[in-house]
């Protein structure tokens, strides 16, 4: 697979995270990286990105750290995942069953103390729009939670609700190409050469 261009934006979900069962959206859990072997080729096709930035959940900075471990990963506080206010930390057998609301009633639904998928992605879209403005001397990577990178794909279709309808896979990239006439996806849940 050849390298990515200079005019992308590259969503990388932290790898797995070692939740117990459990959702955690704020919840400060570590990543269960994959091995040295299994890692190495992402890493490499990734060696062209010009800059780096993280979430700055233990998550996703021990990713950006084992994927660009010679890059400066500076943490942005608007990647955080979504606040899922008093469901954070339960059990996922415990949290209500969202499955017949419409895309659009699921992006405005906010649990008790938290903020909705809606919000998220108000809350990133300055980011996101400094972000997709920047990327011209390079490609760029954000390591993130899949809520965010769901909003990013919902903010580059015009409709955030948009964003709910993908899977978004641990450690998987989310290439988007940002050009002077907007956004384009090349590739979701890309799983890196040789997947």
């Amino acid at each position: 697979m050849t390298p990515p261009d200079s005019n992308e934006m590259l969503l990388i979900r932290h790898a797995p995270a070692d939740h117990g069962g459990r959702l955690c959206g704020r919840t400060d859990v570590p990543a269960i990286l994959p091995s040295e072997a299994n890692l190495a080729p992402l890493r490499g096709w990734l060696s062209g990105c010009t800059r780096v930035v993280s979430s700055p959940a233990l998550r996703c900075v021990q990713t950006a750290g084992a994927l660009f471990p010679d890059h400066a990963r500076p943490t942005d506080n608007r990647l955080w995942e979504q606040d899922f206010g008093a469901h954070d930390g339960l059990p996922f057998s415990d949290l209500p069953d969202l499955g017949p609301l419409s895309r659009a009633a699921l992006a405005a639904h906010r649990a008790p103390e938290g903020e909705s998928f809606a919000d998220m992605a108000e809350r990133l879209r300055p980011l996101f729009d400094e972000l997709t403005a920047a990327v011209s001397d390079g490609p760029l990577a954000v390591v993130a939670h899949a809520g965010i990178v769901r909003a990013a794909l919902g903010l580059a279709a015009g409709d955030v609700a948009t964003g709910l309808l993908f899977e978004v896979a641990p450690l998987s990239v989310t290439r988007l190409r940002c050009h002077p006439g907007g956004i384009s996806v090349v590739a979701v849940n890309w799983a890196g050469p040789g997947a």
